[in-house]
């Protein structure tokens, strides 16, 4: 209850005081004017609760505000946080990075020459961004010298570093539905039957542009790359090649035939990489030092792919001639392969013969292992592979050829390779 002291004061002396009540008022009045005193101190009593309230309102009023304040910073801060995961996942979207590295123990027998035993190791490094929906950059680098068809690098030396060069850089744009133009330096677009380097190892990079179209059954690649690009230097050129064919599901098997062209233009030119005599087979003149023919390669080629015993198996063949050469102007492989090495615990096996005259193919760029590397070679390749672990797999090969087939001064050759894998 609250205190009513002045008006209780008051009432008690008009009611107590005789010269009041005669001077003043009737006893009604005074009656009267008590009730509206207490009915003034009741209004005022309500007035006082009522203010009361309003304050521990206004007190709840601003505990409520001060924690929306704190809720609206905390979201602000949790939306900040988001945006920074989603700019962290985007960016991890748009990133792909990819890489393998090989360890080879390698044993080489030539007829005439001493034999050769050496360990290598091949290491690569990829990373693919995605720059909008239609554009996609990349850059990568391998071990190595500078040889345009292997990443090789041979162990010893004292121990000294190795090498790491620039193995692609490239844009690969989605100009239509289907079809790609890339540009730079990039893995070769071009079909190879058997993944065989009859024409391109696996290791070449094209340096130019390619413009691709491929809609799951018909592809065609349209290929232009620099050997020289500058046109200061004597062996300035450009060369191009257009590749096409299908590929006709049939009920258990999938068959892929095409064929291409690819020219180059080397009649009266110097050597492009190595010595001045490195011609890698093909035919030169030795007191100019320059090459005899241009390659004008056509290539046919098919490739057959279906399950045998519940295992993959694959046959292919692939032919290939010079129109410019009047001599050892042809080259054909024929191979299969059968097995998987995608699991750990499958294996696979490979066969291949092939047969490169000297003229046939352009001698850089064509398989560097088989036949010491180049053209004018002929002869088997035995192939084996096994996984341990996922991503880690053992490979063998064997190389049984013949070389120099062209000046009648033929020799054995023979390589074996052992390699472990590493993908990651």
């Amino acid at each position: 209850m609250r205190k009513r002291t002045p008006v209780i004061t008051v009432t008690a002396i008009l009611s107590l005081s005789p010269m009041f009540a005669n001077a003043a008022t009737t006893d009604n009045e005074i009656s009267i004017l008590r009730q509206q005193l207490m009915a003034l101190s009741d209004r005022l009593d309500a007035l006082e609760e009522d203010n009361r309230a309003l304050k521990e309102e206004n007190l709840r009023l601003e505990a409520s505000i001060e924690g929306a304040v704190d809720a609206v910073a905390e979201l602000e801060r949790g939306e900040e946080a988001l945006e920074a995961r989603a700019d962290q996942s985007s960016w991890a979207e748009r990133v792909r990075l990819a890489g393998d590295f090989r360890f080879r123990h390698e044993t080489i027998e030539q007829q005439g020459e001493s034999d050769r035993r050496r360990d290598r190791i091949r290491a690569r490094a990829s990373v693919t961004a995605q720059i909008n929906d239609d554009l996609q950059v990349g850059l990568g680098f391998a071990s190595g010298s500078d040889d345009p068809v292997s990443s090789n690098q041979t162990l010893g030396g004292g121990g000294t570093t190795k090498d790491i060069n620039l193995d692609m850089a490239y844009f690969d744009w989605e100009a239509l539905e289907n079809i790609h133009v890339v540009g730079g330096k990039y893995k070769n677009p071009l079909y190879r039957p058997g993944k065989n380097g009859l024409i391109w190892d696996g290791d070449w990079r094209p340096e130019g542009i390619a413009v691709g179209w491929d809609n799951d059954q018909f592809f065609l690649t349209a290929l232009g790359t620099w050997l020289e690009s500058d046109n200061k230097k004597i062996n300035s050129e450009f060369s191009y090649g257009l590749q096409g064919g299908f590929i006709h599901a049939f009920e258990s098997a999938d068959l892929t035939i095409g064929g291409s062209y690819f020219e180059v233009d080397t009649r009266g030119k110097g050597s492009f990489f190595g010595d001045d005599d490195d011609f890698f087979g093909n035919s030169y003149d030795p007191l100019t030092n320059t090459y005899l023919y241009d390659y004008q390669v056509i290539e046919v080629f098919a490739e057959l792919a279906f399950d045998l015993a519940d295992r993959p198996f694959s046959l292919f063949l692939d032919y290939a001639h010079n129109q410019d050469a009047p001599v050892f102007d042809t080259a054909y492989a024929v191979g299969a392969k059968y097995g998987s090495t995608k699991q750990r615990g499958q294996w696979q096996f490979g066969y291949v013969y092939q047969d490169i005259e000297a003229d046939a193919v352009f001698g850089l760029l064509n398989d560097s292992d088989f036949g010491g590397g180049g053209t004018d070679a002929k002869g088997h390749i035995l192939k084996g592979a096994y996984v341990i672990q996922k991503n880690w797999t053992a490979n063998f090969t064997y190389f049984i050829n013949t070389r120099f087939i062209s000046d009648g001064d033929e020799r054995d050759f023979d390589r074996m390779q052992l390699d472990l894998n590493f993908k990651y």
